[in-house]
């Protein structure tokens, strides 16, 4: 009997490659007649673009074209929308402007491209960027959500007025009403989930390639989406997209910042067109911090009925999201469709009522980071519970536990609408609040040492599943089968946990399966890497490739073996003849189809099978995240000591490999948390966090050991059981920090806190100043 792959902590495949060095990133990698473009960014956060002067860059040694808003309308270059433009509940368009490549009669944030210069090298072209001569005439700038709807708000555009992308309401608000009126307490917040900065370890990059002799440009990417992303980019560029080939090598990391289109991929097959060399673009890190599309900015003030005993009756929620100054991607979706999914979260709150606006700053355009949306709604339901328990004096376990929606009641659909297929979230908590026993004697011990402790909970839960199609296709060659997939890995593993499944449903040994992947010409579909789908949608592709392949085989194995075809059965990588021992493994069987001409009723040959996806439903990992944090009173420092996660991610298939996923993502809640935050300066624009100098990522010495805890219920809505990783710690992980903080400070009477937990913050609460 074989081993099972799935369910295994098999050791990461691709580790090897990538820990030595021999991973090829985009900026690794160098293609004849190679030449290097730079692009000049405005300096202004808002300004009217007079003039662009280029002469003299032209000029410049190693020069082989400067680009500027000219040459873009003599070559009709157009801009680049949203990929989500409408309200899909109403029918009504958001209101935005395209982001132009390069700007065009203003520009609208710090970073917004102005000219590309294309030179032989790098160093030649950033030469001549300094000799674009560039009249801009500054206008005022708006950085918050706040600032961009006062009345006397300066208008980032005639097309958005108010500079509102959108405002809309949903849920019952009759029903909540009546609930509030009849409430015996009220708790109410307001909250600002801040502004962060994603910052993935490779910095986005590209090579543009075109071949007059066929029209047809290829693109070398950093992304996390290959066909969406060639889709939306053909389309801007007016052209077929057939005519457009999207390629990634090895990814490192995106978290959401790579999921979508930028002008940078225009502009970069745009001037290898112009030159007709392929042309590298390498963004540098300064750039990434004013161009790279960052996350959250989500500002909320929220209202939460109870009863005397501690139900939840309603949820009021008025929230204003900060989109940046162009809405990209499906920032626009995000409001209205992960946002308002599960408001409740994993709690039973009969009404609700969201009032739900976004609107454009001169701030770099917001696009998408680890479960966004459900992030910002996590962090208002925890925040408002532990604030309640306060006001009535009520253990915030307990309050949780009575309103948890219990496992009986699955399938559960929300007060949304959002059907949740399984989970056990009373168990997540119990197992949680076992893990955090003795927190009254670890207290007195720090204590001791002069310092303030705290405990903070956070229950978490999301909708995984992003685009809603995906495509695999498993061919076999004489020893070993081939697995193309749509989406592509980013660091997650799936060299390794990919094989695993196949492995496992086909009962193949592990090294005889090869992974392919990243290449939008290797196959017609796919749906990229985002929202944690990739494990869910790709498997249940496999699963159902498998089915087919296994059909097909028994066909030739009745042949070969001389038997019926009700009479084979399939098991462990053999077709047997039932109560026989005569048999033959799978491999062989694909070799014997091949040879012999055999086709299916697909019409592929041999066992080869292509196999695409529609997704009909999610899947809802879920949780209880516990944090510990130590603060020093003198100084305001604050220290995570302790931290621990219960998380149901149903059926794993790596156990170990899930686990980097959960420590990543902590990581990011605990980051945001206490050290990152993207300020802008009001009035000017600037991003005064613009550098690592200024913008603290969290390291090691941050971060505690970390004690994640498996507990998973199956998931109903695929036949892996499989529920999206990788996204909890950057959902729970800042509110369970900031409730351990305000439980820390709780006995100063400190008022509740926003953004970053930072010392100097953190010692003007203590201090009330």
């Amino acid at each position: 009997m074989r081993s099972r792959e799935i369910g295994s902590s098999r050791k990461r495949i691709e580790d090897a490659r990538l820990l030595t060095g021999r991973g090829c990133y985009v900026d690794d990698m160098v293609l004849d007649g190679m030449v290097h473009a730079f692009i000049l960014r405005s300096p202004h956060a808002h300004a009217h673009l007079h003039a662009v002067d280029a002469a003299a860059a032209a000029r410049s040694p190693g020069v082989l074209a400067v680009l500027t808003r000219d040459e873009q309308a003599a070559d009709g270059i157009g801009p680049l929308p949203p990929t989500e433009r409408v309200n899909g509940f109403t029918g009504e368009p958001f209101r935005f402007i395209p982001y132009p490549p390069l700007a065009t009669d203003r520009v609208r944030h710090v970073g917004q491209p102005v000219a590309l210069i294309v030179a032989r090298t790098l160093a030649e072209a950033r030469d001549a960027a300094e000799k674009i001569r560039v009249d801009y005439a500054p206008l005022p700038a708006v950085t918050t959500a706040q600032a961009a709807l006062a009345a006397d708000a300066v208008q980032l555009s005639e097309a958005i007025p108010r500079n509102t992308v959108l405002e809309w309401a949903t849920g019952d608000k009759a029903a909540t009403d009546r609930a509030f009126a009849a409430a015996a307490h009220v708790t109410e917040l307001a909250l600002l989930n801040h502004r962060i900065v994603t910052n993935p370890m490779e910095m986005r990059g590209a090579i543009g390639v075109y071949d007059p002799a066929t029209a047809r440009y290829t693109l070398h990417v950093s992304s996390q989406s290959l066909h969406a992303g060639r889709d939306n980019t053909a389309a801007a560029l007016g052209i077929a997209k057939d005519r457009l080939r999207y390629v990634a090598p090895d990814v490192g990391g995106g978290f959401g910042s790579k999921n979508f289109p930028y002008v940078e991929h225009m502009l970069t097959l745009w001037a290898a067109r112009r030159t007709g060399r392929p042309v590298k673009w390498i963004n540098d890190r300064s750039a990434g911090f004013v161009s790279d599309h960052q996350a959250r900015d989500h500002w909320a003030a929220a209202a939460l009925a109870l009863d005397a005993e501690g139900a939840f009756l309603a949820l009021r929620i008025r929230s204003w999201a900060n989109v940046g100054a162009y809405l990209s991607g499906s920032a626009g979706r995000v409001q209205i469709g992960q946002y308002i999914a599960l408001p409740n979260t994993v709690y039973r709150i009969p009404a609700l009522h969201l009032t739900i606006g976004a609107v454009v700053t001169n701030t770099v355009p917001i696009g998408v980071t680890r479960a966004p949306g459900f992030a910002e709604t996590v962090n208002i339901m925890e925040r408002l519970i532990d604030t309640a328990a306060r006001e009535m004096k009520l253990d915030r376990g307990v309050l949780r536990r009575r309103n948890l929606i219990p496992p009986a009641a699955m399938p559960y659909t929300s007060p949304t609408g959002t059907p949740i297929d399984s989970g056990d979230f009373p168990a997540n908590l119990d197992a949680a609040l076992a893990w955090a026993r003795g927190f009254a004697g670890r207290k007195r011990q720090s204590e001791a040492r002069g310092l303030l402790r705290g405990i903070g909970f956070a229950c978490h839960i999301k909708a995984t599943g992003g685009m809603p199609e995906e495509k695999v296709e498993l061919r076999f060659g004489d020893d070993d089968v081939t697995l193309t997939t749509g989406t592509q890995s980013i660091g997650q593993g799936h060299e390794t946990t990919f094989r695993q499944i196949v492995a496992d449903l086909l009962g193949v040994p592990f090294d005889r399966v090869r992974y392919r992947a990243g290449d939008t010409d290797a196959i017609s579909k796919g749906g990229g890497h985002g929202s944690s789908r990739a494990t869910y949608m790709a498997g249940t592709a496999m699963y159902l490739a498998s089915e087919k392949i296994i059909a097909k085989g028994k066909r030739v194995a009745a042949r070969v073996l001389e038997a019926a075809e009700v009479d084979i059965d399939f098991a462990d990588g053999r077709f047997t003849v039932a109560g026989t021992d005569r048999g033959i493994d799978l491999l062989a069987v694909a070799r014997i189809a091949r040879e012999t001409g055999f086709r299916g009723d697909d019409g592929e040959p041999g066992l080869d099978t292509p196999q695409e996806y529609l997704r009909k439903a999610m899947t809802y990992p879920n949780g209880c995240h516990v944090a510990e944090v130590e603060i020093d009173p003198e100084t305001g420092a604050v220290a995570v000591v302790r931290y621990g996660a219960v998380d149901d991610y149903g059926a794993v298939i790596n156990p170990m490999v899930a686990q980097g996923q959960v420590h990543g993502a902590i990581a990011q809640g605990i980051g945001q948390a206490l050290l990152e935050h993207a300020v802008y300066e009001p009035g000017s624009g600037q991003l005064l966090a613009g550098s690592f100098m200024d913008y603290a990522l969290p390291r090691a010495a941050d971060l505690p050991s970390f004690e994640v805890q498996f507990q998973g219920v199956r998931c109903t809505t695929n036949p892996l059981g499989v529920k999206g990783c990788g996204e909890s710690g950057a959902v729970a992980g800042y509110p369970a920090v900031a409730n351990a903080i305000a439980d820390a400070l709780s006995p100063l009477d400190t008022n509740a806190f926003d953004g970053p937990a930072t010392p100097e913050r953190v010692w003007r609460l203590i201090n009330g100043r």
